[in-house]
């Protein structure tokens, strides 16, 4: 062991009197409740990220390329897309707007159309189905299904077997003049993905009925994609560009829900610098402690110096006394952020109404980047915090410190 920190230790564990143990208790603790508090707090915040974007790409896909397409068309674009390295699956879609109107009530909603089959390729979105189904077995004079999202469903007040009517922005020429186009629908089903967004505002219905529908003459307006590794978008959203040609708007999961992963980062990222505070307040009583524990070994500390202790030496014991009492306050912390967040993830102590956030417990997702930079913080501010105390005690003269010590 070296020097310096035999003395450290030796200081820390052979210190006299109840104050002075009281002291290097608060310090310990102080570091200890904010990195536990710390990790705990993002790890809450990662799982309910997590839980929302798995949601988000469960309904949509990683890549999403808008551009209006004819059937030949988008079966190539899709058979070159599926080539790419990155690339796991691909499928046609249709994005439109529309009025849905039942019983005399009416609302805007995005109506989209899919195929059933392709899209369990490259989505979660047909497991989703809490009632019936995108392919009901009806007769053919039977309006076209439709499949509503529970929330838009209840707005309503539709259930599945009622016909609603829905309004194109597109309008159609007659005799009289100029008229929105109408198309009566049947619900045939409803889904929940858990976003409240997606389950509130949009329309689901076949390809071909959605393409009729918006007067596509059985085109599609994009191509879904689902990659290997969700974290690569960026770059295979670029490699697709170049496929698909400039004339096509290629985006990712992030680029389309930009404001909402805008805010996400943001509120974690306060949450950090906040709760940080905690890990600094902590910092100020290791320099308390230290400044005590200087007062206290002065006479210790002019005995060093008169033996030829230098004075770096000297500040080396204080920061590693002040080292100490950092580890073993981020290491009970890392202990009790593991036990709280094993907790919250295993009991069911925070009871959320599942009708509002779609789950009953809190999620919960550690995420060794986050305690790397909890961990790597703490230190250094406990680093910084031992500096003053170390100088001032390395600057004190030895036939003073052993005359009034």
């Amino acid at each position: 062991m070296q020097f310096e920190r035999f003395i450290a230790t030796r200081y820390l564990t052979r210190r006299q009197g109840l104050f002075a143990f009281i002291t290097t208790l608060i310090g310990v603790a102080g570091v200890s409740v904010g990195v536990a508090a710390l990790i705990t707090t993002l790890s809450v915040m990662n799982g309910f990220q997590t839980d929302i974007k798995d949601k988000i790409i469960g309904a949509q896909s990683h890549i999403l390329v808008f551009g209006q397409m004819s059937p030949a068309v988008y079966q190539e674009k899709i058979a070159q897309i599926e080539k790419l390295p990155l690339v796991q699956a691909a499928a046609p879609h249709i994005y439109g707007q529309a009025i849905i109107t039942y019983a005399g009530q009416s609302l805007g909603l995005i109506v989209r159309g899919l195929d059933p089959e392709q899209e369990k390729n490259i989505n979660t979105l047909t497991s989703s189905l809490v009632n019936g189904s995108f392919t009901p077995q009806w007769n053919k004079d039977a309006p076209p299904p439709l499949v509503l999202g529970t929330e838009l469903a209840d707005s309503l007040g539709v259930d599945t077997g009622d016909d609603v009517v829905l309004i194109s922005p597109q309008s159609i020429s007659t005799s009289a003049g100029m008229f929105p186009k109408m198309k009566k629908f049947r619900v045939s089903g409803l889904l929940r993905t858990g976003y409240y967004e997606f389950d509130n505002s949009i329309a689901y219905t076949l390809l071909p009925h959605a393409s009729d529908f918006l007067g596509l003459k059985q085109g599609v307006t994009g191509v879904a994609v689902k990659l290997k590794d969700m974290n690569t978008a960026d770059q295979a959203a670029r490699q697709i560009q170049e496929l698909v040609g400039y004339g096509y708007s290629v985006k990712t999961f992030a680029q389309m829900n930009s404001t909402l992963y805008a805010a996400l980062k943001l509120e974690k990222t306060m949450m950090f610098i906040i709760l940080f505070l905690i890990i600094g307040v902590a910092s100020l009583n290791i320099a308390s402690n230290l400044i005590l524990l200087g007062t206290e070994k002065l006479r210790d500390i002019g005995i060093l110096r008169a033996m030829g202790a230098s004075p770096k030496k000297v500040r080396q014991i204080f920061m590693w006394e002040a080292m100490i009492i950092a580890t073993l306050g981020i290491m009970l912390g890392l202990l009790l952020a593991c036990l709280l967040c094993w907790i919250i993830a295993t009991f069911n102590i925070v009871e959320l109404p599942g009708d509002i956030y779609y789950l009953t417990k809190v999620p919960v997702r550690m995420q060794w980047l986050d305690i790397l930079a909890v961990v790597g913080g703490s230190y250094l501010i406990c680093f910084t915090a031992g500096l003053y105390p170390a100088v001032k005690a390395s600057r004190v003269h030895p036939t003073d410190a052993i005359r009034y010590g």
